[in-house]
């Protein structure tokens, strides 16, 4: 199944959906319109029972997403660019604190917007002509949509500053090497990400993937005491579930599991 809006495609197939972001004439960048349509998507896919996995991609091979869209902000007022930061930001947060398990698909350009909008995702998968950075200085503004915090959690504060000061562009072995790309592919990074997620869903209880992203971004930050807590809790909670008890028992008896996310 297909939904389609202006500038933003949803494919759903096997308990995945991908999402496509589609201004090829402008490399995707991220405008208003973009955000808004991205933030339906991704409510009605949070809402959607009969998904599993999202995965993040930009139309054609030069680019996932180049940035937000310079043209619209060049004449902000301070007013305006701050509810465009708010609104990139609450987009972002759906995919870091939403239940479902997501990927970027990065193939070209994901700079800017488009480098936080990986960043967002639970994993970021890249092509061999991936490229990423937060060049916002080189406008004389500073990232907007998450950049300096989440960039600074993955990589350490040295390697953000780096970045985000000097707008250097990494290639898909540097943020590999770096710790920003979770796995890079040598084949179409779509198709990639498409069959790791579909191995996922096949073989792994969603139930308890669900429980282990929402424990690793509690515990994150916190005290190790009080992430241990939370952990210990949530590891709990599987034993309710009718999941826990089919994956302990094929295991005993050396079949594959049949999990009913319940």
């Amino acid at each position: 199944m297909v939904t389609t809006s202006t500038l933003v495609q949803v494919d759903y197939l096997d308990r995945i959906a991908t999402i496509t972001i589609s201004r090829p004439g402008a490399l995707n960048a991220l405008n208003r319109s973009v955000l808004v349509q991205l933030g339906d998507a991704l409510r009605q896919i949070e809402a959607n029972s009969e998904i599993d996995v999202v995965i993040v991609t930009g139309s054609g091979e030069k680019a996932f997403v180049v940035g937000a869209d310079i043209a619209e902000m060049v004449d902000m007022t301070p007013e305006e660019a701050l509810a465009f930061s708010r609104l990139g930001q609450e987009v972002t947060l759906l995919l870091s604190d939403g239940p479902k398990l997501s990927i970027a698909a990065v193939q070209g350009f994901a700079l800017g917007g488009g480098c936080e909008l990986a960043l967002a995702c639970d994993m970021v998968f890249a092509g061999p002509n991936a490229k990423f950075g937060q060049p916002e200085v080189r406008l004389g503004v500073i990232p907007g949509f998450g950049g300096t915090q989440r960039l600074t959690r993955l990589v350490g504060i040295q390697r953000a500053n780096y970045l985000i000061t000097s707008g250097a562009i990494l290639t898909a072995d540097e943020a590999f090497a770096w710790g920003l790309v979770t796995q890079k592919c040598d084949t179409n990074v779509l198709e990639y990400s498409l069959a790791f997620a579909r191995k996922i869903v096949n073989e792994m209880g969603m139930l308890a993937v669900a429980q282990a992203k929402e424990t690793i971004r509690l515990g994150t930050g916190l005290p190790l005491r009080q992430a241990l807590e939370i952990e210990a809790q949530r590891f709990a909670a599987c034993f309710a579930t009718t999941d826990q008890t089919e994956g302990m028992r094929a295991f005993i008896e050396k079949r594959p599991p049949s999990f009913q996310r319940s």
